[in-house]
């Protein structure tokens, strides 16, 4: 979200954009995604993201099979129906042409001394994204869940500031019928600059999750990312530790509404979310509940290496290749955290990824341009600060109430040995309220999925299980009575 907290080979925390384009000539804003597919017969999805603001066009890139995510766009032209983007950092270029209906985005991917036809469909626009507070259904084809107005309840646009940063938060507060003062909770999105809803691969689910939350009486605050929507602030630059802090000042807002209990605050976190939710607990003012999704409870580089395997496992149970898959995966992380020179690294990386077999030229170059942006990937500050970080040192701090949930099915933070580890810090520690729950057959969006691989999350209908999101309202309304 933050998609995503740690990847495979390529991890979502690559910057966001800061480089502008010509004036915009066409409404490009929102999300595109398309497929590429390469000789060997694999399809790699990528995800572009487009904001405009103030008349100049901003983009990142996702590559969510790889876990990539935020990826700059170094230039982003525009002329006409035309737009040319260039990704440095995986040493790329994209060029195509708008569909007359905005619907499709066509050309031609470059990498390297490949070229390859790709076509991106516009699933979203950042606009709508932002104003759509939550409501009831609207059966919207392919998105049921997904609300929308008359309400049963006031969505309110909201302002905060987070004063130590001099960042403006903008976001959608939505509150039960009634005077209150109600409990409430704040939703974290996960790595990487997202908007409110945390808007994926056509889904929000932050947007179901607190209409459904709202329904049953409890407030909802969901917010922009710094830099994102109609947020202020630089998304190139924002740490974990940034995002913590927007957190807190999330839930001093709450705290000074009337219409909300202040010691009934907590927050919801997803992936990463959970991360900055788990700090906040070491502050002076700690919140009153957590409810981590997804959350990695084991150190960076295990989470790294469980991820690469379980997603492994779908394509294959031979053990030889199995191995193999690990003993990559550990050389390329021990490159990442023993080679400080970073074209080095990369040398170093391409080479164990490259594979020991004569292909044509074209496949090698496509394999090896794979393997540049998968190095790059691997190379940046927040991969490396990633291996390290162990989330049993914050875990320690928190002594109010958790609620730590995960996907059977989840192919990114492997549910089992993550909410293990996640009930043990705690307990061990003095927390006496941990309840942790492995849900059955949900992924790492906590949909209903046929395997959890991360290509089903658009191709699914279901935007957030019903199960899921009883089991968080009943276990935070039992906490707030």
């Amino acid at each position: 979200m933050r998609f995503s907290s740690f990847g495979s080979l390529l991890v979502a925390l690559l910057g966001a954009s800061t480089a502008f384009g010509q004036r915009p000539t066409a409404n490009l804003s929102g999300q595109w995604s398309g497929n590429l597919l390469i000789p060997t017969g694999a399809t790699l999805q990528l995800q572009l993201n487009v904001q405009d603001q103030s008349g100049r066009r901003t983009a990142t890139l996702d590559i969510p099979t790889q876990n990539a995510r935020n990826i700059a766009v170094d230039r982003v032209e525009t002329k006409g129906d035309s737009l040319l983007l260039t990704v440095s950092a995986i040493r790329a270029r994209f060029a195509g042409k708008v569909a007359p209906d905005g619907s499709t985005l066509r050309g031609f991917w470059r990498q390297n001394n490949a070229k390859l036809p790709l076509t991106f469909q516009h699933t979203s626009t950042t606009a709508a994204t932002a104003a759509a507070p939550a409501a009831k259904r609207s059966g919207k084809a392919g998105r049921p869940q997904e609300p929308q107005a008359p309400f049963s309840y006031q969505a309110e646009e909201v302002r905060f500031t987070n004063k130590s940063a001099g960042v403006t938060l903008a976001g959608t507060l939505t509150l039960p019928p009634g005077k209150g003062p109600f409990p409430a909770a704040v939703l974290l999105t996960g790595s990487g600059p997202q908007d409110r809803d945390e808007a994926v691969f056509g889904h929000k689910p932050f947007l179901v999750l607190a209409d459904y939350l709202t329904q049953q009486g409890i407030a909802v605050l969901r917010f922009d990312d710094r830099g994102v929507g109609k947020s202020t602030g630089n998304a190139t630059t924002a740490t974990l530790t940034d995002y913590t802090q927007d957190a807190e000042a999330a839930m001093a807002f709450l705290r000074s509404r009337p219409d909300i209990n202040a010691k009934k605050v907590g927050a919801i976190g997803h992936s990463e979310g959970g991360t900055a939710g788990v700090r906040t607990a070491s502050q002076a003012q700690a919140p009153a509940f957590l409810v981590l999704l997804g959350m990695a409870g084991v150190p960076g580089s295990e989470a790294v290496v469980q991820q690469a395997l379980a997603n492994a496992r779908l394509k294959t149970k031979d053990p030889k290749i199995l191995a193999g898959v690990e003993q990559r995966q550990r050389a390329l992380i021990a490159i990442s955290q023993r080679v400080a020179d970073v074209q080095q690294a990369q040398k170093q990386m391409i080479a164990v990824l490259m594979p020991d077999i004569s292909l044509p030229a074209e496949q090698m170059n496509q394999l090896r341009a794979a393997a540049a942006g998968q190095a790059a990937a691997m190379t940046t500050p927040a991969f490396r600060a990633l291996l390290v970080d162990n989330p049993t040192q914050t875990l320690r701090a928190v002594k109010c109430p958790v609620l730590a949930l995960g996907g059977a099915k989840d192919m990114q933070v492997i549910s089992n040995t993550n909410l293990a580890s996640i009930e043990k810090t705690l307990k061990s520690s003095g927390n006496r309220d941990v309840t942790t729950r492995e849900l059955p057959g949900l992924n790492h969006m906590f949909q209903t999925a046929p395997t959890g691989a991360i290509s089903e999350y658009g191709q699914i209908e279901e935007t957030f299980s019903p199960a899921a999101m009883q089991a968080i309202s009943s276990w935070i309304l039992s906490r707030t009575k």
